[in-house]
């Protein structure tokens, strides 16, 4: 009985799980790739405000430039994907954050340059 139960805790030992090699330069090309996209998520944010902001000015109701933001910030998916080369490699969780990142860096810049600049002045 002995041996089975040593021959058991030798077979577990033998298939403990092992971590795979550490891939560095895959790794180091979707960051780079990841900056990159942060960077023209943040220039098409900036934009977007921008605009947000100098519509509202126009005195239209708020819906004009909300509406109008929502559908860049729903589009800029497809910007990206045909600024950056490799964007196939971001995972759901990375495009999740872009676009969260976007959207209420958007809603941040236009109120704030609403606070600057009242309508009406």
């Amino acid at each position: 009985m002995a041996k089975k139960a040593r021959r058991k805790l030798e077979e577990e030992e033998e298939a403990a799980f092992e971590f795979p090699a550490f891939d560095e330069q895959a790794f180091v090309t979707k960051e780079y790739e990841l900056g990159g996209g942060l960077l023209v998520v943040g220039i098409l944010t900036l934009g977007v405000g921008l605009l947000s902001w100098a519509i509202s000015l126009t005195g239209l109701t708020v819906w004009v430039p909300l509406g109008i933001g929502i559908l860049i910030v729903a589009a800029s998916p497809f910007v990206l994907q045909r600024v950056r080369t490799h964007s196939e490699l971001y995972t759901k969780g990375d495009w999740a954050g872009l676009l969260v990142l976007e959207f209420f860096g958007w809603l941040a810049l236009w109120f704030l340059l609403l606070d600057l600049v009242p309508l009406g002045h």
